[in-house]
């Protein structure tokens, strides 16, 4: 396993793989990965049910949280779902994992996502949990997640799942 550096990423972004619909390549792409930055943010409205065949499988509903007219939302503390604005297209040798921005974590809050298979595209969405007390002011585009790809070995398949081509 070896995780991909921004001259790599780079060569693979002018493809049109890796990220797609970006805001600011120059300032996104970091020497380990590539900051995600924030499109929307929803509140739940109703429980999820998960079970082991997906059968009964109900996503919880939400409903999107409009940025103030200066392009801003104030969370309270709490858990919300977040849409990023860039499509991710991950190579059938690759996985992606996200991690927080630092400053976001300093502020009290993290983002948490699931693993991008191999073979994903999408916009993906990821879950915001505000820690602090005193909630926190996300712009938007704010950079709140960098993702980072890492090669991988013996992979028989590409994704197929739901979300394949979400929000895009």
């Amino acid at each position: 396993m070896s995780v991909l550096g921004d001259s790599i990423l780079r060569k693979f972004i002018e493809n049109g793989m890796i990220v797609q619909c970006f805001i600011d390549l120059n300032m996104q792409l970091q020497p380990a990965g590539i900051d995600l930055t924030l499109g929307k943010v929803f509140k739940f409205t109703s429980m999820g049910i998960i079970d082991f065949s997906n059968e009964k499988r109900r996503i919880a509903d939400v409903e999107e949280i409009p940025f103030s007219k200066d392009g801003y939302v104030d969370l309270p503390p709490g858990a919300y779902r977040i849409m990023f604005n860039e499509v991710v297209v991950v190579p059938k040798d690759c996985i992606a994992i996200a991690l927080p921005r630092s400053s976001l974590m300093r502020s009290g809050a993290t983002v948490i996502t699931a693993l991008w298979d191999p073979g994903y595209k999408g916009r993906s969405q990821g879950l915001l949990v505000v820690f602090n007390d005193k909630g926190i002011r996300l712009f938007k585009n704010a950079r709140v997640a960098q993702l980072i790809f890492i090669r991988a070995s013996g992979v028989s398949r590409s994704y197929e799942g739901t979300y394949q081509g979400e929000n895009i």
